[in-house]
């Protein structure tokens, strides 16, 4: 890497496509294409399934396990729930990613339903505004246009400045500043209906944690606060080691981080191999089930040779912060 920059050198970027399986800018040929772009509709059905049945189980066996327990294994063990439940929204706006994508059910009255209604709805994402916002994030990464810009801008930070960010995350200073337009769209007429939408689903699973614990503060404390604190860190995190510090380039190896994946990442952080992000904007397209595959298309291409490659997402955080 330069000095003082994330993007790669251009000696780093070997001058290597097409191949007979990639394009000029590493999309796959139309017949490789066919069969990473088939989609994955069942499994997704049981994703989504899943997503939910793991906190509702959570908060469950901690409402009924903990009154029982000391108070500090008792504080504990809603502590780690309260951390875990980060994975929760991070599932749910992966999911939801897929859905704008049109890539969770073939179908798009299914797609768009389960994407809004059960996926972003849920973790106080506008599915449609999200959806046109992410179509411009991917027509030209870091561009003009780009709605994250923010989040990307001003790598390496230093790592005060990278921690005070986190910090801000952590205390739900961040969290405020995303949920503060939900409140603003309801003086607006056009913006109206999607924000009463986000509203009615929390207030739905406001009831639904209330009559089934018995305990109303269920939805602030293990649903509300975890968004505005746990997940801001998470996807901070997240959105750096995809964008951050690189730039505007027809090359999306100058736009995108690729990083090794592991477990304990995959499970918090990046789940639904969205960890592959090169992969994915090499091809949108692509659901998240076959994105490892495309990556390993353009790894034996030697369009990503191994000089380009994070060892951890730890690694990259530290570059960042460096």
């Amino acid at each position: 890497m330069r000095r003082h920059s994330m993007v790669p050198r251009s000696g780093q970027l070997p001058d290597v496509l097409p191949t007979e399986r990639l394009g000029p800018s590493g999309m796959p040929v139309p017949e490789v294409r066919d069969v990473l772009r088939r989609p994955h509709g069942v499994h997704n059905a049981l994703n989504v399934a899943v997503t939910w049945l793991e906190p509702t189980v959570l908060l469950a066996f901690v409402c009924w396990w903990t009154p029982g327990l000391p108070i500090a294994v008792a504080l504990a063990v809603w502590l780690v729930t309260f951390v875990w439940m980060g994975r929760t929204f991070a599932r749910l706006s992966i999911l939801g990613h897929e859905a704008a994508h049109r890539l969770l059910f073939s179908p798009q009255r299914v797609n768009d339903f389960v994407g809004a209604w059960l996926c972003d709805y849920p973790a106080f994402v506008p599915f449609e505004a999200y959806r046109r916002q992410h179509m411009a994030h991917h027509r030209d990464e870091l561009g003009p246009d780009e709605p994250d810009l923010n989040l990307y801008l001003g790598y390496p930070s230093g790592r005060r400045s990278f921690l005070r960010k986190l910090r801000r995350d952590a205390i739900g200073v961040s969290g405020w500043k995303n949920l503060k337009p939900l409140f603003l769209a309801l003086g607006r007429p056009s913006a109206r209906p999607f924000a009463l939408r986000i509203i009615n689903v929390q207030l739905i699973l406001f009831a639904v944690m209330w009559i089934a614990s018995g305990r109303w503060w269920l939805w602030p404390l293990m649903w509300l606060a975890p968004w505005m604190t746990v997940w801001r860190v998470f996807n901070r995190l997240r959105a750096v080691a995809e964008h951050g510090g690189m730039e505007r380039s027809s090359d999306r190896r100058r736009t995108t981080h690729v990083v090794r994946q592991t477990s304990p990442a995959r499970f918090f952080i990046v789940p639904f191999n969205t960890g592959w992000h090169l992969a994915h904007h090499t091809d949108m397209g692509v659901p998240f089930q076959n994105l490892p595959a495309l990556h390993s298309e353009l790894v034996a291409a030697g369009w990503v040779p191994d000089e380009l490659e994070y060892r951890t997402y730890t690694a990259l955080w530290k570059a960042l912060a460096s």
